[in-house]
Protein backbone atom coordinates (compact mmCIF):
# COMPACT_ATOMS: atom_id res chain seq x y z
CA UNK A 1 0.00 0.00 0.00
CA UNK A 2 3.14 2.39 0.85
CA UNK A 3 3.74 2.76 -3.40
CA UNK A 4 0.15 4.00 -3.51
CA UNK A 5 0.77 7.10 -1.20
CA UNK A 6 3.72 7.64 -3.33
CA UNK A 7 2.71 7.50 -6.60
CA UNK A 8 -1.32 8.81 -6.72
CA UNK A 9 -3.22 6.82 -9.22
CA UNK A 10 -3.59 8.51 -12.95
CA UNK A 11 -6.55 10.30 -13.39
CA UNK A 12 -8.12 10.83 -17.07
CA UNK A 13 -7.03 14.22 -18.34
CA UNK A 14 -10.46 16.61 -18.93
CA UNK A 15 -12.21 14.27 -15.79
CA UNK A 16 -13.79 17.49 -13.77
CA UNK A 17 -12.48 17.85 -10.37
CA UNK A 18 -9.00 15.66 -11.15
CA UNK A 19 -6.70 17.41 -8.41
CA UNK A 20 -9.54 16.78 -5.71
CA UNK A 21 -9.85 13.54 -6.27
CA UNK A 22 -6.21 12.88 -6.59
CA UNK A 23 -5.59 14.51 -3.38
CA UNK A 24 -8.30 11.76 -2.19
CA UNK A 25 -5.78 8.97 -2.35
CA UNK A 26 -3.09 10.41 -0.50
CA UNK A 27 -2.79 10.50 3.19
CA UNK A 28 -4.11 13.43 5.71
CA UNK A 29 -1.57 13.72 8.16
CA UNK A 30 -1.66 15.68 11.61
CA UNK A 31 2.28 17.33 12.47
CA UNK A 32 1.88 18.05 16.48
CA UNK A 33 4.27 20.62 17.20
CA UNK A 34 4.41 21.49 13.50
CA UNK A 35 5.35 24.99 14.32
CA UNK A 36 8.55 24.49 15.31
CA UNK A 37 12.16 23.55 13.91
CA UNK A 38 11.15 19.99 13.10
CA UNK A 39 7.57 20.57 12.28
CA UNK A 40 7.79 23.47 9.95
CA UNK A 41 9.98 21.41 8.06
CA UNK A 42 7.79 18.18 8.25
CA UNK A 43 5.39 20.22 6.52
CA UNK A 44 7.76 21.84 3.75
CA UNK A 45 9.05 18.11 2.87
CA UNK A 46 5.54 16.73 2.63
CA UNK A 47 4.01 19.54 0.76
CA UNK A 48 6.73 20.36 -1.76
CA UNK A 49 6.51 16.58 -2.55
CA UNK A 50 3.13 16.67 -2.66
CA UNK A 51 2.75 12.99 -0.70
CA UNK A 52 -0.17 14.29 1.22
CA UNK A 53 -3.72 15.75 0.49
CA UNK A 54 -3.81 17.83 3.93
CA UNK A 55 -1.86 18.15 6.86
CA UNK A 56 -3.41 19.70 9.71
CA UNK A 57 -0.40 21.72 11.76
CA UNK A 58 -1.31 21.29 15.77
CA UNK A 59 0.81 24.32 17.78
CA UNK A 60 0.59 26.01 21.13
CA UNK A 61 2.64 28.77 19.24
CA UNK A 62 1.06 30.30 16.26
CA UNK A 63 2.65 30.51 12.68
CA UNK A 64 2.49 34.27 12.73
CA UNK A 65 5.10 34.46 15.76
CA UNK A 66 7.02 31.35 15.05
CA UNK A 67 9.47 32.97 13.29
CA UNK A 68 8.81 31.45 9.92
CA UNK A 69 10.84 32.62 7.01
CA UNK A 70 9.34 33.51 3.90
CA UNK A 71 9.23 30.29 2.12
CA UNK A 72 7.73 28.49 5.70
CA UNK A 73 5.12 31.20 5.27
CA UNK A 74 3.97 30.66 2.16
CA UNK A 75 3.36 27.07 2.44
CA UNK A 76 1.40 27.24 6.13
CA UNK A 77 -1.05 28.94 3.96
CA UNK A 78 -1.48 27.36 1.39
CA UNK A 79 -4.94 25.70 1.67
CA UNK A 80 -3.64 21.95 2.06
CA UNK A 81 -2.12 23.38 5.29
CA UNK A 82 -4.57 23.93 8.44
CA UNK A 83 -3.73 25.42 11.62
CA UNK A 84 -4.95 23.95 15.00
CA UNK A 85 -4.20 26.17 18.63
CA UNK A 86 -4.03 23.37 21.25
CA UNK A 87 -2.00 23.17 24.75
CA UNK A 88 -1.35 19.34 24.56
CA UNK A 89 -0.61 18.95 27.83
CA UNK A 90 -4.57 18.97 28.19
CA UNK A 91 -6.40 15.86 27.59
CA UNK A 92 -9.37 17.79 25.84
CA UNK A 93 -6.93 20.22 24.17
CA UNK A 94 -5.21 17.09 22.82
CA UNK A 95 -8.90 15.60 21.43
CA UNK A 96 -9.83 18.29 19.92
CA UNK A 97 -6.52 18.83 18.01
CA UNK A 98 -7.29 15.22 16.43
CA UNK A 99 -10.66 15.71 16.18
CA UNK A 100 -12.27 14.83 12.98
CA UNK A 101 -13.88 16.98 10.47
CA UNK A 102 -15.15 17.01 7.02
CA UNK A 103 -13.11 14.92 4.52
CA UNK A 104 -12.60 12.21 7.09
CA UNK A 105 -10.08 11.10 9.85
CA UNK A 106 -5.85 11.23 9.79
CA UNK A 107 -3.86 8.80 8.66
CA UNK A 108 -0.92 9.68 10.18
CA UNK A 109 0.18 11.45 12.55
CA UNK A 110 3.24 12.72 13.74
CA UNK A 111 4.38 14.07 17.23
CA UNK A 112 7.44 16.48 17.13
CA UNK A 113 6.11 18.44 19.82
CA UNK A 114 7.67 18.95 23.57
CA UNK A 115 9.10 20.95 26.06
CA UNK A 116 12.32 21.95 24.57
CA UNK A 117 13.93 25.32 26.19
CA UNK A 118 16.86 24.68 28.70
CA UNK A 119 16.84 24.99 32.59
CA UNK A 120 13.33 24.15 33.49
CA UNK A 121 12.03 22.17 36.22
CA UNK A 122 11.89 18.50 36.52
CA UNK A 123 8.14 19.12 36.91
CA UNK A 124 7.83 21.03 33.75
CA UNK A 125 9.60 18.47 31.55
CA UNK A 126 7.35 16.24 33.13
CA UNK A 127 4.47 17.53 31.99
CA UNK A 128 5.97 19.29 28.61
CA UNK A 129 7.52 15.58 27.35
CA UNK A 130 6.14 12.14 29.11
CA UNK A 131 2.32 13.90 29.55
CA UNK A 132 2.28 15.61 26.32
CA UNK A 133 3.44 12.42 24.49
CA UNK A 134 1.22 10.41 26.05
CA UNK A 135 -1.81 12.41 25.43
CA UNK A 136 -1.11 12.49 21.99
CA UNK A 137 -0.71 8.70 21.56
CA UNK A 138 -3.72 7.64 23.28
CA UNK A 139 -5.76 9.69 21.27
CA UNK A 140 -3.95 8.58 18.32
CA UNK A 141 -4.86 4.58 19.40
CA UNK A 142 -8.79 5.77 20.06
CA UNK A 143 -8.53 7.17 16.19
CA UNK A 144 -7.04 3.82 14.76
CA UNK A 145 -4.30 6.10 12.97
CA UNK A 146 -1.95 3.90 10.78
CA UNK A 147 1.09 5.52 12.23
CA UNK A 148 1.64 7.19 15.55
CA UNK A 149 5.76 7.90 14.86
CA UNK A 150 7.18 9.72 18.55
CA UNK A 151 10.30 11.87 17.91
CA UNK A 152 12.36 10.99 20.48
CA UNK A 153 16.00 11.61 21.48
CA UNK A 154 19.27 10.21 20.72
CA UNK A 155 21.04 11.15 24.06
CA UNK A 156 20.31 8.07 25.30
CA UNK A 157 24.39 6.56 26.10
CA UNK A 158 27.23 8.30 26.13
CA UNK A 159 30.06 6.06 24.66
CA UNK A 160 33.01 6.78 22.36
CA UNK A 161 34.42 3.11 21.49
CA UNK A 162 31.38 2.10 19.92
CA UNK A 163 28.38 3.57 18.22
CA UNK A 164 24.97 3.15 20.26
CA UNK A 165 22.42 0.78 18.65
CA UNK A 166 18.68 1.09 19.71
CA UNK A 167 18.87 -1.81 21.75
CA UNK A 168 21.52 -1.30 23.67
CA UNK A 169 21.81 -0.05 27.33
CA UNK A 170 19.83 3.13 27.67
CA UNK A 171 21.64 5.50 30.07
CA UNK A 172 19.92 9.39 29.09
CA UNK A 173 21.82 12.12 30.06
CA UNK A 174 19.54 15.49 28.76
CA UNK A 175 15.96 15.81 30.51
CA UNK A 176 14.62 15.28 27.13
CA UNK A 177 16.09 12.13 26.63
CA UNK A 178 15.09 11.17 30.26
CA UNK A 179 11.44 11.72 29.86
CA UNK A 180 11.40 10.56 26.22
CA UNK A 181 12.69 7.24 27.03
CA UNK A 182 9.29 6.88 29.61
CA UNK A 183 7.41 7.90 26.35
CA UNK A 184 9.38 5.12 24.62
CA UNK A 185 8.52 2.82 27.35
CA UNK A 186 4.35 3.62 27.79
CA UNK A 187 3.80 3.46 24.24
CA UNK A 188 4.23 -0.18 24.35
CA UNK A 189 1.50 -0.10 27.10
CA UNK A 190 -1.42 1.53 24.77
CA UNK A 191 -3.65 -0.97 23.39
CA UNK A 192 -4.21 -0.85 19.47
CA UNK A 193 -1.31 2.04 19.30
CA UNK A 194 0.07 1.89 16.07
CA UNK A 195 3.57 3.43 16.18
CA UNK A 196 7.38 3.96 15.45
CA UNK A 197 9.96 6.07 17.33
CA UNK A 198 12.86 7.42 16.33
CA UNK A 199 15.83 8.88 17.66
CA UNK A 200 17.64 12.03 15.66
CA UNK A 201 21.27 12.82 16.25
CA UNK A 202 22.05 16.72 16.71
CA UNK A 203 19.51 18.00 14.59
CA UNK A 204 20.45 21.03 12.24
CA UNK A 205 18.90 23.21 9.43
CA UNK A 206 16.99 25.91 8.52
CA UNK A 207 15.13 26.78 10.88
CA UNK A 208 17.74 25.37 14.00
CA UNK A 209 17.47 27.19 17.38
CA UNK A 210 19.09 24.56 19.79
CA UNK A 211 20.89 22.18 17.62
CA UNK A 212 24.31 23.65 16.27
CA UNK A 213 23.16 27.36 15.78
CA UNK A 214 24.19 27.87 19.51
CA UNK A 215 27.61 27.13 18.35
CA UNK A 216 27.22 29.38 15.39
CA UNK A 217 25.85 32.37 17.48
CA UNK A 218 29.42 31.92 19.50
CA UNK A 219 31.68 31.69 16.96
CA UNK A 220 30.02 35.32 15.90
CA UNK A 221 30.26 36.21 19.11
CA UNK A 222 34.48 35.63 19.20
CA UNK A 223 34.68 37.29 15.99
CA UNK A 224 32.74 40.48 17.31
CA UNK A 225 34.91 40.17 20.21
CA UNK A 226 38.14 39.51 17.84
CA UNK A 227 39.20 36.84 20.66
CA UNK A 228 40.46 32.64 19.96
CA UNK A 229 36.93 30.14 20.75
CA UNK A 230 37.81 28.29 23.64
CA UNK A 231 35.97 24.63 23.48
CA UNK A 232 35.87 21.98 26.33
CA UNK A 233 36.70 18.62 26.17
CA UNK A 234 38.76 18.34 22.91
CA UNK A 235 38.48 17.69 19.37
CA UNK A 236 37.39 13.88 19.62
CA UNK A 237 34.02 14.42 21.60
CA UNK A 238 31.95 12.84 19.42
CA UNK A 239 28.35 15.00 18.26
CA UNK A 240 26.74 13.31 15.38
CA UNK A 241 24.22 14.41 13.47
CA UNK A 242 21.05 14.85 11.13
CA UNK A 243 20.10 17.44 8.86
CA UNK A 244 16.35 18.27 9.17
CA UNK A 245 15.75 17.29 5.46
CA UNK A 246 16.94 13.46 6.08
CA UNK A 247 15.10 13.72 9.39
CA UNK A 248 11.88 14.19 7.61
CA UNK A 249 12.40 12.02 4.57
CA UNK A 250 13.55 8.86 6.98
CA UNK A 251 10.09 10.06 9.30
CA UNK A 252 8.35 9.48 6.39
CA UNK A 253 9.76 6.88 5.09
CA UNK A 254 9.24 4.61 8.27
CA UNK A 255 5.81 5.86 8.70
CA UNK A 256 4.82 3.90 5.38
CA UNK A 257 6.51 0.87 6.06
CA UNK A 258 4.73 -2.61 7.94
CA UNK A 259 7.95 -3.77 9.23
CA UNK A 260 8.65 -0.66 10.99
CA UNK A 261 5.79 -1.03 13.31
CA UNK A 262 6.84 -0.77 17.44
CA UNK A 263 10.25 -0.12 16.24
CA UNK A 264 12.90 2.24 17.56
CA UNK A 265 15.34 3.92 14.88
CA UNK A 266 18.33 6.23 15.15
CA UNK A 267 17.99 8.84 12.57
CA UNK A 268 21.83 9.98 12.37
CA UNK A 269 23.96 10.84 9.41
CA UNK A 270 27.34 8.95 7.90
CA UNK A 271 29.90 11.28 8.71
CA UNK A 272 30.52 10.72 12.62
CA UNK A 273 30.61 14.18 13.63
CA UNK A 274 33.04 15.49 16.05
CA UNK A 275 32.86 18.37 17.82
CA UNK A 276 36.57 18.87 16.32
CA UNK A 277 34.41 18.88 12.45
CA UNK A 278 32.17 21.38 13.73
CA UNK A 279 34.55 23.62 15.71
CA UNK A 280 36.53 23.80 12.19
CA UNK A 281 33.56 25.00 9.77
CA UNK A 282 32.43 27.55 12.50
CA UNK A 283 35.97 28.87 12.37
CA UNK A 284 36.03 28.79 8.52
CA UNK A 285 32.75 30.68 8.41
CA UNK A 286 33.87 33.38 10.96
CA UNK A 287 37.68 33.74 10.19
CA UNK A 288 38.58 32.85 13.91
CA UNK A 289 41.06 31.03 15.55
CA UNK A 290 40.01 28.22 18.29
CA UNK A 291 41.49 25.80 20.81
CA UNK A 292 40.68 23.45 23.94
CA UNK A 293 41.26 23.95 27.51
CA UNK A 294 44.35 22.22 29.33
CA UNK A 295 43.65 19.20 31.16
CA UNK A 296 44.34 20.75 34.62
CA UNK A 297 41.87 23.35 33.47
CA UNK A 298 38.92 20.79 32.58
CA UNK A 299 39.75 18.92 36.01
CA UNK A 300 38.54 22.11 37.45
CA UNK A 301 35.44 22.19 35.53
CA UNK A 302 34.20 18.78 36.66
CA UNK A 303 34.12 20.01 40.04
CA UNK A 304 32.45 22.99 39.73
CA UNK A 305 30.32 22.90 36.46
CA UNK A 306 27.96 25.06 37.14
CA UNK A 307 29.76 27.73 37.84
CA UNK A 308 32.06 27.42 34.64
CA UNK A 309 28.81 27.53 32.47
CA UNK A 310 27.40 31.02 34.34
CA UNK A 311 30.89 32.45 33.27
CA UNK A 312 31.07 31.10 29.81
CA UNK A 313 26.99 31.95 29.16
CA UNK A 314 27.80 35.75 30.87
CA UNK A 315 30.95 36.13 28.79
CA UNK A 316 28.68 35.52 25.42
CA UNK A 317 25.84 37.26 26.05
CA UNK A 318 26.43 40.93 26.14
CA UNK A 319 29.01 40.43 23.23
CA UNK A 320 26.01 39.20 21.44
CA UNK A 321 23.39 41.69 22.48
CA UNK A 322 26.01 44.45 21.54
CA UNK A 323 26.80 42.84 18.26
CA UNK A 324 22.97 42.60 17.51
CA UNK A 325 22.18 46.55 18.21
CA UNK A 326 24.93 47.54 16.10
CA UNK A 327 23.66 45.48 13.33
CA UNK A 328 20.31 46.71 13.82
CA UNK A 329 18.82 42.74 14.97
CA UNK A 330 15.91 44.68 16.66
CA UNK A 331 14.57 41.52 18.27
CA UNK A 332 15.96 37.75 17.42
CA UNK A 333 14.72 34.28 19.24
CA UNK A 334 18.91 33.24 18.67
CA UNK A 335 21.31 32.98 21.60
CA UNK A 336 24.56 31.90 22.18
CA UNK A 337 23.39 30.58 25.69
CA UNK A 338 23.98 26.65 26.23
CA UNK A 339 22.83 25.05 29.17
CA UNK A 340 24.42 22.72 31.48
CA UNK A 341 23.62 19.63 30.22
CA UNK A 342 25.06 19.85 26.58
CA UNK A 343 28.41 21.09 27.87
CA UNK A 344 29.25 17.43 29.60
CA UNK A 345 31.92 15.48 28.88
CA UNK A 346 29.72 12.92 27.48
CA UNK A 347 29.54 11.38 23.53
CA UNK A 348 26.94 11.61 21.36
CA UNK A 349 27.51 8.59 18.98
CA UNK A 350 25.06 6.37 16.96
CA UNK A 351 24.52 3.23 15.06
CA UNK A 352 22.91 4.07 11.46
CA UNK A 353 22.89 0.68 10.36
CA UNK A 354 19.24 -0.47 11.25
CA UNK A 355 17.70 2.77 8.93
CA UNK A 356 19.93 1.79 6.10
CA UNK A 357 18.74 -2.16 6.42
CA UNK A 358 15.22 0.00 5.03
CA UNK A 359 16.35 1.20 2.43
CA UNK A 360 16.75 4.61 3.67
CA UNK A 361 19.13 6.41 1.87
CA UNK A 362 20.63 10.04 2.84
CA UNK A 363 20.69 13.25 0.68
CA UNK A 364 23.23 14.86 3.10
CA UNK A 365 25.30 12.45 4.18
CA UNK A 366 27.85 14.86 6.66
CA UNK A 367 27.97 18.16 7.78
CA UNK A 368 29.62 21.01 5.68
CA UNK A 369 30.23 24.66 5.88
CA UNK A 370 27.37 24.92 2.81
CA UNK A 371 25.00 23.83 5.08
CA UNK A 372 25.65 26.02 8.20
CA UNK A 373 25.89 29.04 6.26
CA UNK A 374 22.60 28.51 4.44
CA UNK A 375 21.48 28.47 8.06
CA UNK A 376 23.34 31.81 8.90
CA UNK A 377 22.21 33.01 5.43
CA UNK A 378 18.42 32.54 6.31
CA UNK A 379 18.58 33.98 9.68
CA UNK A 380 20.54 37.35 8.15
CA UNK A 381 17.57 37.44 5.64
CA UNK A 382 15.04 37.71 8.04
CA UNK A 383 17.15 39.87 10.47
CA UNK A 384 17.65 37.73 13.08
CA UNK A 385 21.29 37.44 12.57
CA UNK A 386 23.86 40.90 12.38
CA UNK A 387 25.15 41.09 9.17
CA UNK A 388 27.95 42.29 10.05
CA UNK A 389 29.64 39.36 11.59
CA UNK A 390 29.49 37.54 8.15
CA UNK A 391 31.08 40.00 5.97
Amino acid sequence: MAELYLKPLPIPVGVGMAAEVGDMIKPRVVILGGCGFIGRNLVQYLIENDLVSTVRVVDKVPPQTAWLNEKHQRLFNIPKVQFKSANLISPASCQSALSVEEGGGFDYVINCACETKPGQTDPVYREGILKLSLNCAVEAAKLNVKRFVEVSSGHMCSSNKVPHKEDGKIEPWTYLAKFKRQVEEELHNIAGLNFTIVRPAIVYGIGDRHGLVPRLVIGAVYKHLGEMMKLLWGKDLKMNTIHVTDLCRAIWHLALRDDTLSQIYNVVDKGDTTQGMISNLVSEIFNINHDYWSSINLSLCKLDMASLVDEVNDKHLGPWAEACTQSGVENTPLTPYIDQELLYNKHLYMDPSKLESTGFSWLVLQISRDKLQEIIDDYVSMNLFPRSLIL
